[in-house]
């Protein structure tokens, strides 16, 4: 430390000892109650992403766990769609009330918002980023014993401003069997490791689709490297998710609740050891 030294660590460029690292830490509603956040990513869109994320919801909740999913994709909400919600989020005294599924998971989303849940978000970076923050500062989260964050593709702002905003206690990858995926993987296994996010998991969605007739899994596309990508991380593999069209039409009809079959048994099994 310079004996001329202000203290003003804000306007200083020195890296001296006393220069204490930034805490971005934002702290949730005084009303809220949120023992576990798990961040739920992808290094790259269209790999089913949000369907992990009702999934793990959906089945927390039916362990009697109160579930909350928090829709950070601000660009792209389909949380609500997947649960068939058509109320609108309102305020209170005591801050943002979210609206609740029909099994009651708490749900917060820009579509919960919106006039028209058509209507596009046109906002730049900052604006987003800060929605986000106030869906973690703003809402009230009552009694929430697990929190799933469905967050946007990539490593851009959005997933900064929750790694630095809000304290997650591990997050959990999605990925799809292509081969350009093993890089994507790493950029996002990079991030959070710079981030110091535990990653709790990696899923595969996807990984093979069953032949309705002969019963025979095929590799639409092309064979998997999951096991690989794990071990290279030392991540554990939760599962492989397989394409199935009946999955696909729950969640576009707002069923997500109803989701049934063997395909769910290694998620459950790995809830039962978080």
């Amino acid at each position: 430390m310079s004996e001329n030294c202000s203290h003003n660590c804000g306007s200083c460029s020195s890296n001296c000892g006393n220069r204490k690292p930034a805490d971005f830490l934002v702290a949730p509603n005084p009303h809220s109650s949120i023992k576990k956040v798990i961040g739920v990513v992808s290094g790259k869109g269209g790999v089913g992403k949000s369907m992990v994320t009702s999934t793990l919801a959906v089945l927390t909740q039916r362990k009697g766990k109160q579930t909350a999913i928090l829709d950070a994709d601000i660009t792209g909400p389909s949380i609500p769609k997947a649960f068939g919600m058509k109320e609108k989020a309102y305020g209170t005294e005591l801050g943002m009330m979210p609206c609740k599924t029909k099994t009651g998971i708490d749900v917060m989303s820009v579509n919960l918002l919106l006039d028209n849940e058509t209507d596009p978000v046109v906002w730049r970076g900052p604006v987003i980023a800060e929605t986000v923050k106030q869906f973690w500062r703003d809402v009230v989260w009552e009694n929430e014993e697990y929190m799933f964050i469905d967050m946007p593709p990539g490593t851009g702002d959005v997933p900064l401003t929750v790694f630095q905003s809000i304290a997650i206690d591990g997050i959990i990858i999605v990925t799809s069997p292509q081969e350009l995926v093993g890089m994507i993987v790493d950029k996002a296994v990079k991030m959070a490791e710079m981030m110091n996010v535990p990653i709790l998991g990696i899923v595969e969605n996807m990984s093979y689709f069953v032949c309705p007739d002969c019963g025979k899994r095929h590799q639409i596309f092309g064979e998997s490297h999951i096991e690989e990508i794990a071990a290279k991380h030392n991540i554990p593999v939760v599962c492989k998710l397989p394409i199935n069209p009946e999955i696909a039409a729950r969640c576009d009809n707002g069923e997500a609740e109803s989701y049934e079959g063997e395909w769910l048994n290694p998620m459950i099994d790995f809830l039962e050891k978080m």
